[in-house]
């Protein structure tokens, strides 16, 4: 069979109605799906982060910051948050519901539909490295600020059902060391042992499923 003839199934909007750390650990399994009229770009989420604005201060959204950048983040949830960091593109679904700046950032997926459109975007060979980071999996899959604000229950972009992993660790996040005690929060969630987890460390728990 084709790999671009897979079923991808959006889920329901009630899907993201959960808290935000439990959509956080919810969405590993599932499927980031793109389409575009270059064809279907699609890979298994392996990896997220929560934000809990405004307590967070590792969030955009801290201290309830409402900017032209993060105004989608007050809406309702199972939306996507886009937003451009170092020339790169980074995909986020908005959680918490209206009124609650809370959101979910996708670190990484395992490539599995159309992966030779990821390697020509890409420019890179098949690898690990084709999607194992925020920035290389956008670019990968084609999504951009024109996804801004789009609801992620129905085409060109969206999360697809899929299946629990068997286990799931949770550490720190990356990247955030300026946040005060936000950056010991133990909101990374990825499925254990993954080979496309952005970043190995040892985890603070794991949980088996």
């Amino acid at each position: 069979m084709e790999e671009n003839n897979q079923l991808f199934i959006p889920v329901e909007e009630q899907f993201f109605q959960q808290p935000t750390l439990e959509l956080a650990t919810t969405l590993l399994g599932c499927q980031l799906v793109k389409e575009t009229k270059e064809g279907i770009a699609a890979g298994l989420i392996v990896e997220t982060e929560a934000y809990i604005g405004p307590m967070d201060q590792a969030a955009h959204s801290y201290n309830n910051r409402r900017t032209k950048r993060t105004e989608i983040m007050f809406h309702e949830s199972g939306l996507a948050y886009t937003y451009v960091m170092h020339t790169h593109c980074l995909f986020n679904i908005v959680s918490g519901g209206s009124g609650n700046p809370e959101a979910v950032l996708i670190r990484a997926v395992e490539p599995m539909a159309g992966i030779d459109l990821m390697i020509n975007r890409r420019g890179m060979p098949d690898s690990v490295n084709l999607t194992n980071g925020p920035g290389k999996l956008t670019k990968a899959l084609g999504i951009n600020m024109s996804d801004y604000g789009h609801p992620l229950t129905k085409t060109p972009l969206f999360i697809a059902k899929g299946h629990l992993p068997a286990s799931i660790s949770s550490g720190k996040r990356i990247g955030i060391d300026n946040s005060g005690e936000a950056r010991d929060f133990p909101w990374r969630f990825w499925i254990t042992d993954n080979r496309y987890v952005s970043r190995h460390q040892k985890a603070e728990s794991v949980r088996k499923l």
